[in-house]
């Protein structure tokens, strides 16, 4: 008997799924949806089962099946699942390639586990790939390496959209070639098929050119801001500095197409410039001699347009479109401020001779020469969705990152599309408000928030739609110092991309994900991935009264698993601790421990929460507000050189905090703990936007009001220099203000070059 069931109702229908994929075999065949990211597009259960173990046969005819069946049998080693063996006879896992089998997409597949074996057939080595990719999920989603009994079915299955990308930013932080080989290697287990590469910006020019080996040898170093940029021992300067040989990036590509992803690399025109033209100055439009640059932001810097610059550009490309042999290439062209053409008398020039009469239609001008140059060379042009209002060839692509207007009004004008809005897709921005996130845009990017981006805009005519590509997330590396960051970013975020990717619109499912999910944090954990802990932490929101001595509490956890469990003396919870269904009322002290559970077992370790009446006297900057919220940023402090460094809340356009409510019974005065790190910003037309007190001392004051527009309750010049460790600790009495007050802290004086940032606030009892 066979029934062909929607992939959402079958997670109702097959129940015991996950312990008859991961236990030793037994006659038990019955089975929820297997945990599978992305689902499938249609699913078929069936009567029966499979059992795989060490001697199961693989079976693959042909030079490109046994490269998937070898692939097949390296995933499963890479997470120690059982491994069957190429070869041998009897009932097994048999590989097929058949050109016959084509359908609409070439990526497209069928599986089927039936009691006399499992077979995955595809018109195309891709397909047959993520058959395969599907097989390991079926064989790894759980802790079992033996044996592993599989429910009888058939899958027929093919992606959504012909694009599914990542975008790593290798320009402002570099990466090796093994990270991005394991970037590369977790993209195709989730069935991701492009890897955007951000190789050239402002701080840094990572991509080998032949013909210019100055952008290398000049515009591959910068000096970090700071301490960060200086040996503790020598006091001498210590570059960054990192690029990719041509020879790498050809191994890269090759790497990356074994496992059926495309790279798209990005070379940034006409802005994001400043590393080529610090290599080549004749480049530039502007006099003064360049460096690529320690500081984050919106630079001026553009390239010029006269002759030899745009020759320079082509030939740039033409190595380029040798390296990559997919079909686009990216030519970014966003936050191209225009100050400098403005100001520039040959610039204008320039315009009239190409008769445009506006510097974003002479970027036109440029990007249409560049769209010329790359088509004569087999590849079509892409960029960021500025490039829209100079005016764009029909056959250009648009990526929309400001939003899906973007996207809308290029798809409406005939041209394809790529979805990367940042606010459902940038994966530097924090994916959680825990206070364990690394540094970072604190703006949301949650979880939920990728897995509910709908690429196709309801608005957008249903005609236009077909040049929807896809979609694509992106990770912006300026605060990403280490790989490990890189990973906490993207995982487990890209599972929800790889979802919205591949399966139908109609099944998506946020409940559903959560099933299936933990099951892919296991492989993760398999595989030596470093995903994000924090979206699996249990939240504690408390409201203390310190002179009560009574504490309320409120749990919960960021993904939104309900099942939480705490314990409160100071044990680790388990499954048999109490479930958490309403507000917690505790006396002080109090030493809560709590964890999110699925299928009765902890997704993360216990988070523990301490408080008593002296800690309630003390907040460090991340459980204060800011006074307002302009541009605020989790930074991390400028040095040491090595080792962990401090991180801060700071709104970098308002560098001032706020502890709204604070408790002021039999507090007299106050003690702060702050830091000094480098303005390491460029703001470009939003410079007007930075606000600061003008300071009434020579090296400016703490100042302390009740609330920011109220009374001073506070005042006390502030040192020229931080302690050797970069930090001061300040201590002021407090004026009569009541009983609490919203208490409003901030640093007077310039915030360039230096800033004070604030780390912890401490009322000290009369």
């Amino acid at each position: 008997m066979t029934t062909k069931i929607p992939t959402l109702l079958a997670s109702l229908l097959l129940l015991l799924c996950l312990a008859a994929c991961t236990r030793q075999p037994s006659d038990d065949t019955a089975a929820t949806t297997p945990r599978l990211i992305p689902m499938p597009a249609n699913l078929e259960t069936k009567d029966g089962s499979f059992v795989i173990d060490a001697k199961t046969p693989v079976v693959a005819d042909g030079e490109a099946a046994q490269r998937v069946a070898r692939q097949f049998i390296d995933m499963l080693a890479a997470t120690g699942a059982v491994q069957p063996k190429i070869g041998g006879s009897g009932s097994g896992i048999r590989f097929v390639l058949d050109e016959a089998q084509a359908g609409a997409s070439p990526e497209a597949y069928s599986l089927d586990i039936t009691a006399d074996g499992i077979t995955i057939a595809a018109s195309s080595e891709a397909g047959l790939y993520y058959g395969a990719v599907t097989l390991w999920q079926l064989l790894t989603s759980g802790e079992s390496n033996g044996p592993v009994r599989l429910p009888a079915l058939h899958i027929e299955d093919a992606p959504r959209f012909a694009w599914r990308g990542l975008m790593l930013d290798s320009a402002r932080h570099f990466q090796s070639v093994e990270d991005i080989e394991k970037l590369l290697d977790a993209m195709a287990l989730h069935k991701l098929n492009v890897f955007h590469w951000h190789l050239t910006d402002d701080q840094g020019w990572r991509i080998e050119i032949k013909r210019y080996p100055k952008l290398t040898e000049v515009g591959s170093c910068r000096i970090p801001a700071g301490d960060g940029g200086i040996d503790p021992d020598s006091g001498e300067l210590v570059p960054y500095c990192g690029y990719y040989s041509q020879d790498q990036i050809r191994d890269i590509v090759a790497y990356a197409a074994a496992r059926h992803i495309t790279v798209v690399p990005e070379i940034d025109v006409p802005g994001h410039a400043t590393a080529a033209i610090a290599a080549y100055p004749q480049l530039g439009t502007t006099d003064q001699p360049l460096l690529p640059v320690g500081e984050w932001g919106v630079f001026s810097n553009l390239f010029n347009v006269e002759e030899p610059t745009l020759e320079f550009l082509e030939n740039v490309l033409a190595e380029v479109a040798d390296l990559f042999p997919g079909a686009y290439v990216h030519i970014g062209g966003d936050e191209a401020v225009k100050d400098q053409w403005e100001a520039s008398a040959r610039v204008q020039a320039r315009m009239k001779e190409f008769g445009v009469d506006n510097e974003m239609a002479m970027q036109g001008v440029l990007v249409a020469r560049l769209e010329k140059f790359l088509a004569a060379r087999g590849k079509r042009l892409i960029g960021w969705d500025e490039i829209l209002e100079g005016g764009l060839p029909a056959e250009a692509t648009v990526m929309s990152w400001r939003g899906t207007e973007g996207g809308i009004e290029a798809a409406n004008q005939g041209h394809d599309v790529v979805m990367s809005p940042w606010n459902k897709l940038y994966l530097d921005y924090l994916q959680t408000a825990s206070t364990d996130e690394p540094p970072g845009r604190p703006t949301l990017v949650t979880l939920q928030d990728v897995y509910a981006f709908e690429p196709v805009p309801e608005e957008l005519d249903a005609d236009k739609r077909r040049h929807i590509l896809g979609l694509q997330a992106n990770v912006w590396t300026e605060h990403m110092r280490s790989f490990t960051r890189v990973q906490h970013a993207i995982f487990p975020r890209i599972a929800a991309l790889a979802e919205t990717g591949w399966s139908p619109a109609a099944y998506k499912d946020y409940a559903d994900f959560l099933i299936r999910l933990p099951a892919q944090l296991h492989r993760y954990r398999a595989l030596g991935i470093d995903y994000a802990r924090t979206p699996f932490q249990v939240v504690f929101d408390t409201k203390a009264d310190r002179v009560a001595g009574t504490a309320e509490i409120a749990l919960s956890n960021p993904a939104g698993y309900a099942d939480i469990r705490y314990s409160t003396d100071g044990s680790a919870p388990t499954e048999a601790s109490p479930a958490y269904a309403e507000p917690l009322s505790l006396p002080l002290p109090v030493h809560l421990r709590a964890a999110a559970f699925f299928e009765g077992a902890a997704l993360e370790a216990p988070d523990a929460l301490d408080i008593d009446a002296t800690s309630l006297l003390a907040r460090n900057d991340e459980q204060l507000a800011m006074c307002t919220n302009a541009l605020m940023l989790r930074l991390e402090d400028d040095g040491p050189l090595r080792g962990e460094r401090a991180l801060f809340n700071v709104d970098i356009f308002n560098p001032c905090w706020e502890w709204k409510q604070a408790d002021l019974r039999g507090i007299g005065g106050l003690r702060v703990r702050a830091g000094r790190i480098p303005y390491y910003f460029q703001l470009a037309h939003d410079e007007p936007g930075r606000k600061f007190h003008p300071a009434t001392t020579a090296n400016g004051e703490l100042v302390v009001r009740d609330g920011c527009e109220g009374p001073t309750l506070a005042t006390l010049p502030l040192p020229a220099q931080p302690d050797a460790d970069g930090f001061v600790t300040l201590e002021t009495p407090l004026a009569a203000a009541g009983d609490s007050a919203d208490l409003c802290i901030y640093f007077t004086g310039d915030t360039r070059p230096t800033m004070w940032a604030l780390d912890r606030v401490e009322l000290r009892p009369n």
